[in-house]
C-alpha cells in the first residue's frame, strides 16, 4: 500500500510472528512476541532482562495525529514523510542520553531499523506527567480564564502568554479510567496532585510512596538534560510528557525505567530562541500542525470542544491536508531531529518491505 513515497501509512499489517492481537495505537503499532521467540531472542542478543521477559516489535508509522483525530493529505498521502523515522531517532537518542547520565533505562531494547525498535514488557505508571517551564496552550487557556491552581500548585497572577514560568511545573494527569481513589473522576486524562499520587500510590502502580518522590527525580532530571541540549542549540524547551513503568532485569531486580516516547515534536513543545527573544514564538512541534489546522478548518471551535467529538473526526475523515503543507511538517519532524542528533535522517525509501527483510534476516520474526 504506497499511498506517498517514504511514508508508511500502515503498520499494523505485517507478517510479524505474534499469537497475540495486534495493538495499534494512532501512530503505532505493537506486536508481542511469542514466549518461544522472546527466549530465543534474549538468549541470542543478550538482552539485559529476565528469561522470561516479554518482549515486543513496536513499529512507528508515518501518520500524523492532533485533536485525537488522525489525518490525510491531498492523493491519498497518509502520513509525513520521515515522521516515523525523527520520531524514533529522537526519543532513542534521549533515552540513550538518560542512561549514560545514569538516570535510568528505558523499554528499548534493540532498534533493527528507523521504524522499528524491540521493547520489553514494562509494568506501566498509571501516571502521564507533562512537565512545564512556559505558561502556553491548554495551560495558558485555563490561566486566562482564571485558574490559579493546576494539579494542587498555586502559581501567581499577572503571567503573560509563552511567559516562563516561575518554577518548573509538574501536572501529572491520570493514565487511563481510575476507580475508587477519593477526589479523583473515574475518566481518562484527569489531572491529579502530588499528595492524591503519595496517598494512593498503590491504585497508580507505583511500588511504593517513595517511587513517586523516584518518578518525580527521573523527570525532573531528564527535562534539564534534554533542556540543557536544547539550549546549546539556541532551543527552548517548553513542555513534554514522561512515562514512566517497572520491568525486571537479568539479576531480579525490578526497576523504573522510561517508556513511550521523550522530548520529541509529538510529545514535547520547542521554541526558537531568536525568535522568542525577539518577541514572537515560532513552534518547533506538532504543535505547528495544530495551529494550522485551528486557522483554517471553518469552525475552529470542533477542534478544542470534547462534547463534538462526532464532528471532529467527520472533519478529520473529509479534509484533504494540502500537500505542501504535510511537506512542511516532515521538515520540522526531520529538521528537529537532525539538530538535536547532530546526524542525517534516512529516510526509508521502501520501509515495509526494508523491516521485513530486516526482521526476517537478523531476528527470525517473519511468519513464511
Amino acid at each position: 500500500m504506497a499511498s506517498a513515497p517514504h511514508v508508511l501509512a500502515v503498520a499494523n499489517d505485517l507478517p510479524i510472528k505474534t499469537n497475540e492481537p495486534i495493538h495499534s495505537g494512532k501512530v503505532r503499532s505493537v506486536y508481542w512476541l511469542t514466549p518461544e521467540d522472546s527466549a530465543r531472542l534474549i538468549r541470542e542478543k543478550g538482552y539485559d532482562v529476565a528469561p522470561d521477559a516479554p518482549l515486543a516489535i513496536m513499529v512507528i508509522s508515518d501518520r500524523i495525529s492532533a485533536f485525537e483525530c488522525l489525518w490525510h493529505g491531498e492523493g491519498g498521502m497518509a502520513g509525513v514523510p520521515g515522521k516515523g523515522a525523527a520520531l524514533n531517532t529522537i526519543s532513542q537518542y534521549w533515552f540513550d542520553q538518560f542512561k549514560a547520565a545514569g538516570l535510568a533505562d528505558s523499554h528499548i531494547l534493540d532498534v533493527p531499523h528507523p521504524l522499528v525498535w524491540i521493547v520489553q514488557k514494562a509494568r506501566p505508571v498509571m501516571v502521564e506527567a507533562i512537565a512545564r517551564q512556559y505558561i502556553t496552550g491548554s495551560m495558558w487557556r485555563a490561566y486566562s480564564k482564571g485558574e490559579r491552581s493546576f494539579c494542587g500548585i498555586d502559581i501567581p497572577d499577572g503571567l503573560e502568554r509563552d511567559q516562563r514560568l516561575p518554577e518548573l511545573l509538574i501536572t501529572p494527569s491520570t493514565k487511563g479510567i481510575m476507580e475508587g481513589i477519593p477526589g479523583v473522576p473515574e475518566a481518562d486524562d484527569v489531572n491529579v496532585t502530588r499528595e492524591q499520587l503519595i496517598d494512593n500510590w498503590s491504585a497508580f502502580k507505583f511500588r511504593s510512596a517513595e517511587d513517586v518522590d523516584r518518578y518525580e527525580t527521573l523527570l525532573r532530571e531528564g527535562f534539564a538534560l534534554i533542556d540543557s541540549h536544547l539550549q546549546s542549540l539556541d532551543q527552548i524547551f517548553v513542555d513534554t510528557k514522561f512515562e514512566f513503568g517497572y520491568v525486571t532485569d537479568a539479576s531480579g531486580s525490578e526497576k523504573l525505567i522510561y517508556m513511550d516516547e521523550v522530548g520529541t515534536p509529538d510529545s514535547s513543545r520547542i521554541w526558537e530562541g531568536e525568535s522568542y527573544r525577539n518577541g514572537h514564538v515560532v513552534e518547533r512541534s506538532k504543535e505547528e500542525f495544530r495551529q494550522l489546522l485551528l486557522n483554517t478548518v471553518p469552525d475552529p471551535d470542533v477542534l478544542l470542544d470534547k462534547q463534538r467529538m462526532d464532528e471532529r473526526f467527520e472533519l478529520a475523515a473529509s479534509l484533504d491536508v494540502p500537500t505542501e503543507v504535510l511537506l512542511q511538517v516532515s521538515a520540522t519532524y526531520t529538521s528537529v531531529a537532525e539538530r538535536i542528533t547532530g546526524q542525517k535522517i534516512r529516510l526509508p525509501e521502501d520501509p515495509r518491505s526494508e523491516i521485513i527483510d530486516c526482521l526476517d534476516a537478523n531476528y527470525g520474526l517473519i511468519q513464511r
